[in-house]
């Protein structure tokens, strides 16, 4: 055993993931040190070993039972060592053989409720030798990336008015960014940074605007206070104008907007944030006064690319509304939209891609068929 702790610490010592080296994930694809693979929010990898003409050969090598069997993570690699993660649950292990070298769990509250999702965790964030996990009791704890003993924890909400963590946290440059699940519970949604190092909350972020704040009058009487927008999946960044791009859920009640006369800003938009303050930017919504769950917490993908002859910074976006959306990255402009799936509920997109409407497409007590569905 002691030999095994030796060969495990061993292992570990090369473990760093400072912000620089997050940034140029492209030259390390053995590596996956965010939860996209690259702040870019791209997700692919430029790997080759695995081609369409060698996949069938495929064979498990090594499986890792979770304690609870349900999770969502995208696992973590960093030097050869893999950070996975469970409700409440976080684990290093040896990419090679799936040998656990440490494990941390934290039992839940018996009264958690989750309302509208599922027991769920989508994964990690590491910088600087530290690994960083939500809770679903909305807690942020940073781990020892070495031996998963716990170096500070932030409470980020009240789990009893049904805020949660379900996404991986982001790391960029000296911040943690964390955004919640539980719009269906009538939560007011957020987006909190924590400094790295000392779990102190550096900035906050409400994707539902209070009085005085610009969108607050989208909102009519008090639906504001319980209206929705979470933020509960990993947003993406962009270094060089160092402005953070999260998606934001859909309006509470969720399929009844009655009692919500308005736009309902900032749920399902697309949000721009300065990193260092958590100041907005720009926002972009693609479904003003949501009625059918086509929430926008989508992961950004940003992309450079040429636009009527000229290179533009983008951000472009397949939303759960059937429009494809290509936006600029610098200043949300909208530059252009198609349906990429069948939908009924839109003659199509104006100037400023705001959706031109059908009428009568909005549930009713008798039903109403409208395409695309929430999936």
């Amino acid at each position: 055993m002691r030999m095994l702790a030796v060969l495990a610490a061993c292992l570990l010592q090369a473990q760093e993931a400072p912000f620089a080296r997050i940034t140029e994930t492209a030259k390390e694809p053995w590596n996956w040190l965010t939860y996209s693979g690259n702040y870019a929010g791209h997700r692919h990898s430029a790997l080759a070993q695995i081609t369409p003409a060698n996949v069938s050969q495929l064979k498990v090598k090594w499986a890792y039972q979770f304690p609870l069997g349900r999770t969502e993570v995208s696992p973590l690699v960093v030097d050869g060592v893999m950070y996975v993660t469970a409700p409440n649950f976080a684990a290093a292990l040896d990419a090679s053989t799936g040998r656990e070298y440490w494990r941390w769990e934290s039992t839940p509250p018996k009264d958690l409720q989750t309302i509208g999702f599922g027991r769920v965790n989508r994964g990690a964030a590491v910088l600087d030798g530290m690994v960083y996990v939500g809770t679903l009791d909305a807690r942020l704890v940073a781990l020892d990336a070495r031996s998963g003993a716990v170096r500070w924890e932030a409470k980020v909400g009240d789990y009893k008015l049904g805020y949660s963590l379900t996404l991986a946290p982001l790391a960029v440059r000296d911040l943690i960014i964390v955004g919640t699940s539980g719009g269906e519970a009538g939560i007011r949604g957020f987006l909190d940074a924590y400094d790295a190092k000392t779990g102190k909350r550096v900035w906050r972020f409400d994707t539902i605007p209070g009085p005085g704040e610009p969108g607050h009058e989208t909102w009519l009487n008090d639906a504001w206070k319980t209206g929705g927008g979470s933020t509960w999946v990993t947003g993406a960044y962009d270094p060089a104008l160092d402005l953070v791009y999260w998606g934001i859920g859909n309006p509470a009640p969720d399929w009844n907007g009655d009692v919500r006369p308005g736009d309902n800003l900032y749920t399902c938009s697309f949000v721009a944030l300065d990193r260092a303050t958590g100041k907005k930017r720009w926002h972009f919504q693609f479904t003003p006064h949501d009625t059918h769950d086509w929430d926008a917490a989508h992961v950004p993908i940003l992309i450079d690319a040429p636009v009527r002859g000229r290179m533009r910074k983008l951000i472009v976006n397949p939303n759960r509304n059937a429009f494809y959306y290509v936006l600029d990255r610098e200043t949300g402009e909208f530059l252009a939209g198609a349906p990429y799936a069948k939908q009924t509920w839109a003659k199509g997109l104006d100037d400023q891609g705001r959706p031109i409407l059908v009428p009568g497409m909005d549930p009713s007590e008798e039903g109403t068929l409208v395409w695309p569905s929430l999936n």
